[in-house]
């Protein structure tokens, strides 16, 4: 008995302590709580009787005061219209301001600020290490300001885990993630954020624990200090068949566009979206809409031509000349415009 009593007073004097400071769970949710935004948007898509409009709902995180929205590329990227619902119930229109689809990231800007409202602070993500515990805030199937807590399960370099996302660096995590927390804040216990939420892999189609969230880093990278341009097109990059069979010119390649956003930059230069759905090899895509072949002059034949483009959009002054060489209907025709 006493070989055991000084086994766990021994125990108990090597484990380290729980720091004065530390937050429950609890203390970080409240903390946090009215930093995290609802994203309402409406948009329209292809479907075999021809165009239908939807609504989508998302999450998000207010990270500066003059009104900037994290959110992810996919709950608003070809979306019509967008606002942004505070904890309170006021809801904002925004318009989007940068985005990178491959990343699935994208920057709103809040047509005003409502009064007390409270900015999230955002941290530095490499410092974040497996088996640290994490706080999920969002509107899983519209259930507004809902918390899930995990632990992050592993990190993944970006192009490694996800190819239709090549450019984003991941987390691995096991909190909840559903419909509707897509975009939402993943914070960690000092109420933090250190990602944006993205996606989870199901084979149920429910959350099986396998939760994806762009790093705060890829984020701070694409919509603070680059600025991905907002283009407002969904679509995909064609594989050497898929040019041949829609009879794209020898050796050419491009960007298929699917939907075009109102009051996009790319409606403004005139790029037309599809307006047919249709199934090659068992899979859905949407025909009918512009080929894009170049960009300023930049083919679009892969993920190195893709980030190409992007780093010299991002780069172009507002203001400057946009020009894009698109496949119309058999005839190759240059479109041009300017950069918001």
């Amino acid at each position: 008995m006493r070989t055991c009593a000084a086994l766990l007073t021994a125990i108990t004097l090597l484990w380290p302590a729980t720091p004065a400071s530390s937050q429950t769970v609890g203390e970080v949710f409240r903390k946090v709580n009215p930093s995290v935004v609802v994203i309402r948007a409406k948009g329209r898509d292809v479907s075999v009787g021809g165009e239908v409009r939807f609504g989508e709902i998302g999450s998000g995180a207010l990270v500066s005061p003059e009104g900037l929205v994290m959110t992810a590329a996919h709950v608003v990227q070809t979306m019509d219209e967008v606002s942004v619902e505070f904890i309170g119930g006021e809801t904002v229109k925004a318009q989007i301001v940068a985005s990178e689809p491959a990343a699935d990231l994208s920057l709103l800007k809040l047509e005003r600020v409502p009064p007390g409202s409270v900015v999230a602070p955002l941290a530095n993500s490499d410092t974040v290490k497996v088996g640290d515990q994490v706080i999920v805030i969002g509107a899983p199937y519209g259930l507004t300001h809902s918390m899930t807590v995990g632990w992050i399960s592993a990190r993944w370099a970006p192009n490694t885990v996800y190819p239709s996302m090549p450019l984003a660096e991941f987390f691995q995590t096991d909190a909840v993630i559903n419909t509707g927390n897509s975009g939402g804040p993943l914070f960690n216990m000092a109420g933090a954020v250190i990602g944006i939420v993205s996606h989870n892999i199901s084979k149920s189609g429910g959350s099986e624990g396998l939760g994806f969230v762009v790093t705060m880093n890829t984020a701070r990278k694409l919509l603070l200090e680059q600025r991905s341009f907002w283009s407002g097109l969904e679509g995909r990059l064609l594989s050497d068949s898929l040019a041949d069979l829609l009879n794209l010119p020898p050796k050419e390649t491009g960007y298929l566009v699917k939907t075009v956003a109102a009051g996009s930059p790319a409606e403004a230069l005139g790029i037309r979206g599809g307006s047919k759905l249709a199934t090659i090899d068992g899979e859905p895509i949407v025909l009918g809409g512009d080929v894009i072949l170049r960009v300023q002059g930049l083919p679009l034949r892969g993920l190195a031509d893709y980030e190409h483009v992007r780093q010299t959009m991002a780069t172009l002054a507002p203001g400057g000349t946009i020009t894009v060489t698109v496949l119309r209907s058999g005839t190759i025709i240059e479109l041009k415009g300017r950069k918001p």
